[in-house]
């Protein structure tokens, strides 16, 4: 494995709820990073979009004189190009190579709420390519670019973002239906307008790489705020970017990518309201930064079934360090747009707060790709809605709430092995602290291909229920505390190679480990006090060694 050497009207949301209060935390200027990502450099050069023509009055549109701006500055050999302090109306804006996009401190960037200002271009979204309103802000095959300062971001979300009606109060939802819109026939799903209404209920009609006849679906093609694609040597430090009709951030096929000190929010109910979704990139620092946004907030993936395995490009090389998860579906999440691979990723002194899930990795049989080399250390988490670790290779598009109020009884069978089926192996997690979650860790992997070798060490969680893996080889564990209410601390189905090497029970009482499943063997259990093991008619007495 790489090692890295690092010294480094919302639609009807509450203000409060959306713009969590974020804590002080001391800068990081980027040139004290030092590792293999290499870093942007600019010229002294410097303009100002006020010498452009912009104007800061809340309703002028600014977008040809910000991108006026950054034009001649890129003629000029590149350097910094500022916003001012203010309030200012935009289009989408395109960065060049050699550009420092800076915000002073009280620039609030607020983007169109006419999606005339947004045409449509061949893109990706979810790992496939496809038809787009151009993003927010877009680079494509630029090096050498840089996003800072202190300012603000707004991508005027909620005229694009369908709304779950679930996800409102009846008060709200009676409120927004009024307003504009139309909403299906079920009278559970709002959208902007019939465009985007008929586009979501035939996905076919939109989703195509055919430009023509698409403008009337534009409100469902929502665009990232911000879109890097194939870009070298980026930069992202201060800046709040927030409220996007998509993803917010979205670096795709880049290199060389520094995100500190930034802070990423979306309403807590955004339809896909990811965070940061780096996908099949190299060499990325992400630290200091704060997330509570409305889907998946620190996401790592790398393209989507057979499309992602013929880019086969991986996301690799990843550090992410000292970052804080407000609101998501997952704190950090691997795929579900997996199936280029994810690998050599190191995750430390990160905190979660009441995220849907805290390690969160989903994949299915569609997908491909190999999960490898993945290390998380000291991580703290607190009141976590489902899973604290959480590992499903049985996604299928549903956050894990939404997943667990339907439910799922359907039988596991083994399929064969293709180039579909997804590897996750070489996770090591270590030092977790975690008060409040339903289930401490879930492992469920396929009977065809378990997720294999994972080491746990110095676990401590209190949860709803113990521990759950299902399908796995070669797990080790060594100082695994787990509290559960249920009072089941482990439970391993068709589960093999385990080594468990348990300390005595802080509560002082003894752990309780069920084992089942034909394919459960060859375990080793080392204790102080001994555990009341209860091993299912399927599994053969001589696989279980206590010690």
């Amino acid at each position: 494995m790489n090692r890295f050497k690092i010294t480094l009207p919302f639609i009807l949301v509450i203000s409060v709820v959306f713009f969590s209060c974020t804590p002080q935390k001391k800068q990081i200027p980027a040139n004290s990073i030092k590792s293999t990502v290499q870093q942007p450099v600019f010229n002294d050069y410097t303009t100002s979009i006020l010498d452009h023509g912009a104007i800061a009055d809340g309703k002028s549109l600014n977008t040809k004189a910000i991108n006026n701006a950054i034009e001649s500055c890129s003629l000029a050999g590149g350097g910094k190009v500022i916003i001012p302090q203010g309030l200012w109306i935009t289009g989408p804006i395109e960065l060049k190579s050699n550009i420092n996009l800076y915000l002073e401190e009280g620039a609030l960037v607020m983007f169109s709420k006419n999606l005339d200002d947004f045409p449509l271009i061949l893109n990706y979204f979810e790992g496939k390519e496809e038809v787009r309103a151009k993003p927010l802000i877009y680079a494509n095959n630029a090096t050498n670019i840089a996003i800072t300062g202190k300012g603000v971001f707004d991508g005027s979300g909620q005229i694009w973002r369908p709304v779950k009606r679930g996800k409102l109060t009846e008060s709200q939802w009676k409120k927004l239906i009024k307003q504009s819109g139309v909403v299906d026939d079920k009278i559970q799903m709002w959208y902007p307008n019939e465009g985007a209404m008929q586009a979501a209920q035939n996905r076919e009609i939109a989703q195509s790489t055919t430009l023509e006849g698409k403008d009337k679906y534009k409100a469902f093609l929502r665009p990232p705020l911000v879109n890097i694609l194939n870009c070298d040597k980026v930069l992202f430090d201060g800046p709040t970017f927030q409220n996007s009709p998509g993803w917010c951030i979205h670096p795709l096929l880049s290199k060389n990518l520094t995100f500190i000190n930034i802070n990423v929010r979306n309403p807590w109910n955004a339809q896909n309201g990811d965070g940061i979704d780096f996908e099949s990139c190299r060499y990325i620092h992400l630290e200091n930064s704060t997330l509570d946004v409305g889907d998946d907030a620190i996401c790592l993936k790398s393209g989507r079934d057979e499309e992602g395995r013929k880019r086969g490009v991986p996301t690799e090389d990843v550090v992410i360090k000292n970052c804080i998860v407000y609101h998501g579906h997952g704190g950090f999440v691997v795929g579900s747009e997996m199936s280029g691979g994810v690998r050599n990723v190191k995750i430390t002194d990160c905190t979660f707060m009441g995220t849907d899930v805290g390690l969160r990795f989903k994949s299915n049989r569609d997908r491909g790709g190999i999960v490898e080399n993945i290390e998380i250390n000291n991580i703290n988490m607190i009141n976590i809605l489902t899973n604290a670790i959480g590992f499903n290779l049985y996604y299928g598009g549903l956050s894990v709430v939404e997943q667990n109020e339907l439910g799922n009884n359907e039988e596991i069978i083994e399929e064969e092995i293709t180039e579909a089926t997804p590897q996750f192996k070489n996770i090591t997690i270590k030092n977790i602290h975690c008060n409040g979650a339903d289930i401490a860790i879930f492992v469920n992997g396929l009977p065809e291909m378990p997720i294999e070798n994972m080491v746990f060490e110095n676990i401590n969680i209190k949860s709803d229920k113990g521990a759950y893996i299902s399908y796995a080889k070669g797990i080790k564990m060594k100082n695994v505390k787990i509290e559960p209410s249920n009072n089941i601390d482990f439970t391993f189905n068709n589960t093999s190679d385990v080594n468990m090497k348990m300390d005595k029970n802080e509560q002082k009482r003894e752990s309780i480990i069920q084992i089942n499943g034909e394919r459960s063997k060859n375990y080793t259990i080392e204790y102080d006090v001994k555990p009341n093991l209860t091993i299912a008619a399927s599994v053969r007495q001589e696989e279980i060694k206590m010690k």
